[in-house]
């Protein structure tokens, strides 16, 4: 069985994309339609940056799942291939929720652009800039990083789980002063590393809630379709097709930590021996870290595509 996966946010770069376009008028007229629907040149922002703009959580978000979805759109179109018949499952780390289910027909591509560029203002706005911060626990499981942002957080500042990407790194979020106190004695309670990340804004955590709002407001007026294949949703680690849970969930993963371990983990579970991530090279390693016997392929070039129709 076979899953296709997509990357969420810090896998953007100036240039991603262009290769692709100018290979395929498939990639193009995602591009065009993704510029179109948000009434900016995003697409000129990812090939030419600066990289400070392309970075801000309102322009990375529609970019990123821009990106994927050209990935997918050349195979299909070029490769006379389709996710329903190739994939058992999708799933999304954070923002790549959205790609995926833009992948599986959930949303069509402009209303998912639309969505991730207020999903990205909200997320943005919900906490003043310096508030709030994340970091990277390397080396550290899940339960290590929890006790380290219950430390963090005795003082009464928020400080939680926010990814749990796999079983040597789990990152946490929330207020900046508890997140400092947490990269302080994250040694001390058996992690290898803790590296503050470069973001904006405190990502699933509760500061997110003002987001969540805004989210669910924005849900509840678009059409939801069943997905052509079920979706492992991040905040459940399990698979839906309800349109009704898939609305729920994509409004609690604001707030709520992604459970991408536990979904990959599931996902082998029920069958799955080969994760294909499209429009990046971020979540494939995670994957081999928490299933080391299943075969995760990376897929962003034309050459990469055709190396794949070779094995579908």
């Amino acid at each position: 069985m076979r899953a296709f996966i997509f990357p969420g946010q810090g896998s953007q770069s100036v240039g991603m994309g262009k290769a692709l376009a100018d290979a395929s008028g498939h990639a193009r007229e995602v591009f065009e339609e993704v510029d179109e629907a948000l009434g900016q040149k995003l697409f000129r922002l990812m090939t030419e940056g600066p990289a400070d703009e392309l970075t801000l959580t309102e322009n990375a978000q529609p970019a990123i799942m821009a990106n994927a979805i050209a990935t997918l759109r050349v195979l299909e179109r070029e490769g006379g291939v389709s996710l329903a018949d190739k994939a058992d499952f999708v799933a999304g780390h954070s923002l790549g929720e959205y790609s995926a289910l833009c992948a599986a027909g959930t949303f069509d591509l402009a209303t998912t652009a639309r969505l991730l560029k207020l999903r990205g203002q909200a997320m943005q706005a919900a906490v003043p800039v310096g508030e709030g911060a994340m970091a990277a626990l390397l080396g550290a499981d899940l339960d290590k990083a929890q006790a380290i942002a219950a430390a963090a957080a005795a003082e009464g500042q928020v400080c939680t789980v926010a990814n749990d990407n796999d079983p040597s790194q789990v990152v946490i979020s929330g207020a900046k002063d508890a997140i400092d106190r947490a990269v302080a004695i994250a040694k001390d309670h058996g992690a290898k590393r803790a590296l503050l990340l470069p973001v904006s804004a405190p990502f699933h955590c509760p500061l997110m809630q003002p987001a969540a709002d805004a989210m669910e407001k924005a849900l509840a007026d678009v059409r939801i379709a069943a997905p052509l294949v079920p979706l492992y949703c991040n905040v459940d680690a399990k698979a839906v097709s309800d349109v009704d849970a898939i609305r729920t969930g994509l409004v609690r993963q604001v707030t709520g930590m992604v459970r991408w371990r536990e979904s990959v983990l599931a996902m082998q579970e029920a069958g799955v021996s080969e994760f294909v991530e499209f429009g990046g090279k971020v979540l494939g390693p995670m994957v081999k870290r928490t299933a080391p016997d299943a075969n995760a392929t990376s897929v962003v070039s034309m050459d990469d595509i055709e190396a794949l129709l070779k094995t579908l």
